[in-house]
């Protein structure tokens, strides 16, 4: 197998255990969301599964991009939508369909820039530990193989 082959490889099962992970997230984010969604701390830990939903989801879409790059611009996007929320907006569309609430939440609060940071962070930390312990480590032994 050549490198470019590797490379594929690589991504293709990079862009699979991605999405595996968001399986996970969503999964995990429904939890809080019915076991804590009304506590703070419930508010907070959705947020930053929010933020690790999002880094997944734009690491999918570049999987070869570095994973600070791909923090970066999860917590970019993470910011966005928590200061659009000063539109009124997102309050005014979950009145028609209340998933939106879910999505692009309904009240600004500086304190979940913070649980986004964490998130994007904590994701960004979570794909490095995995990247060094599987599928980078075999996609080096097999793109070079002496």
């Amino acid at each position: 197998m050549n490198s470019g082959e590797a490379r594929a490889v690589d991504t293709r099962s990079r862009r699979l255990r991605l999405l595996v992970d968001v399986l996970l997230v969503v999964v995990a984010g429904l939890v809080v969301f019915m076991q804590a969604g009304g506590t703070w701390w419930g508010g907070l830990a959705g947020d930053a599964l929010y933020a690790a939903l999002i880094y997944l989801i734009v690491a999918i879409a570049f999987p070869r991009t570095k994973v600070t790059a791909i923090a970066a611009v999860a917590f970019a996007i993470c910011a966005a939508i928590e200061l659009f929320q000063l539109t009124g907006m997102p309050t005014t569309w979950a009145e028609t369909f209340w998933p939106i609430r879910l999505v692009l939440g309904v009240g600004f609060d500086s304190l979940d820039l913070v649980a986004y940071a964490v998130g994007a962070a904590a994701a960004a930390g979570y794909d490095t530990v995995l990247w060094r312990a599987g599928y980078g480590a075999r996609g080096r032994h097999t793109a070079n193989p002496s």
